[in-house]
């Protein structure tokens, strides 16, 4: 090729914010976006909130308008990948055509985990990944009047606080024995639960769903313990799985997700990996991860992009996430893994705003912000810079925190 071009595989966040960045980086080739989805990238955190609840049209979930290709002369296409031709530098996609690269990045994202479980293919049973699903899931609401949502992870509830507040009936079945349970301290997710079951939400711990019944529609999900519970429609929210089929067939390096090193490379020269599919080890902990979140396939799309240009930078911004269900906003700095103490500012029990610092070794490490915003940008910082205020600063909302900061408390 005369002209050097980047191939991006996959349309979303990374995406085209790596598109954005090779263009900020002064890349003069070509950039091709290949998207297997018919519209152009478009943000999926909304899915299950303002877009299913119909708060926002399917023109205000596009990232970026379409103009914005245009200006950037980004060729975006609309095609499947069959398999990747590493060794010759080209792609192959559904259909025999072929498309040469000088870098490939893949921003395969991951798929949405299916009910393992008989019944799972009837009418009525749904998944949240994508814009589709919730259009399948809107055409089944005017008739559905039992619904049930399988997980209580973010999806799940996010999920059924949307439903709720458009007047259905929602039941959720979580198999843990909280709602979060992986993810957040059981102060959170007693709090969750409260606010759930008061918008009328009947949650449901401890409860292991086994079959989907029905006669060509689902109509009930049945319980381990032999219970049958009604159900018109049905969405399952138990995770994702990271697409790393194409590069597995590669060759390319996969354990849970395709592992990339601190600059966006994977194994395999010239190929490199951001987003929802890639493993990368934290700076701060050595750990390796692989994570769901806008803001870390973000970060990950700039340094794949500056890397690409011959630019040196890694990943190294602290992980953040954040929920919207009913009236809340949940913001969360940083990764809660392996904590050892909470400090609550806030009661969770009784207020609706509140925040749950994470500390491990007496470290501050992670928090989940309520409704507190303030409190989420000084944990942002907080926890980068190694700051950790004493127990009894964190545990006061009316001590300031933001002094702190310049202070550099330290424990």
């Amino acid at each position: 090729m005369d002209t050097p071009r980047v191939v991006i595989v996959g349309a979303g966040h990374a995406s085209v914010q790596l598109c954005a960045s090779l263009r900020q980086h002064a890349w003069a080739g070509e950039i091709l976006l290949i998207g297997d989805e018919p519209s152009l990238p478009y943000q999926r955190p909304p899915l299950s909130k303002g877009y299913l609840a119909g708060k926002i049209g399917a023109d205000e979930l596009l990232i970026r308008t379409p103009d914005f290709y245009d200006k950037q002369a980004i060729t975006a296409v609309h095609a499947r990948v069959e398999r990747l031709h590493p060794d010759e530098h080209w792609v192959e996609l559904v259909g025999g055509a072929d498309v040469t690269y000088d870098h490939l990045v893949l921003c395969t994202g991951a798929r949405a985990r299916r009910l393992p479980i008989l019944g799972s293919n009837l009418d009525g049973v749904h998944v949240l990944r994508q814009a589709t699903d919730v259009g399948g899931i809107r055409a089944d609401l005017p008739t559905s009047k039992n619904v049930v949502v399988v997980g209580g992870g973010y999806v799940g509830l996010e999920t059924a606080a949307s439903l709720r507040s458009l007047g259905h009936e929602v039941t959720v079945l979580e198999a843990g024995e909280r709602v979060l349970n992986r993810v957040t301290a059981p102060e959170v997710s007693a709090f969750y639960e409260r606010i759930h079951r008061r918008a009328g939400v009947i949650v449901r711990t401890g409860v292991e769903v086994v079959a989907l019944e029905g006669d060509g529609r689902v109509r009930a999900v049945r319980l381990a313990d032999g219970e049958t519970l009604p159900a018109d429609l049905v969405v399952a929210g138990i995770g994702v799985v990271p697409e790393t089929e194409l590069a597995e067939a590669a060759g390319i390096e996969v354990a849970n997700g395709i592992r990339i090193d601190a600059n966006g490379r994977t194994s395999h020269a010239d190929i490199y990996a951001a987003g929802d599919c890639a493993n990368y080890e934290d700076p701060r902990t050595g750990d390796r991860l692989r994570l769901e979140s806008v803001p870390s396939a973000v970060e990950q799309a700039k340094v794949v992009a500056a890397t690409i240009c011959g630019k040196d930078k890694t990943i190294t911004a602290l992980p953040w996430f954040w929920s919207d269900q009913f009236d809340l906003k949940l913001q969360i700095a940083g990764l809660s893994d392996g904590y050892d103490d909470v400090v609550l500012r806030g009661d969770p029990s009784v207020d609706d705003d509140f925040v749950c610092f994470y500390l491990q070794g007496g470290r501050l490490i992670a928090a989940d912000c309520v409704n507190r915003p303030q409190e989420f940008m000084f944990s942002k910082r907080a926890i980068v810079e190694g700051i950790t205020p004493p127990r009894e600063v964190l545990a006061d909302s009316a001590a300031p925190l933001a002094p702190l900061l310049a202070a550099g408390s330290r424990p």
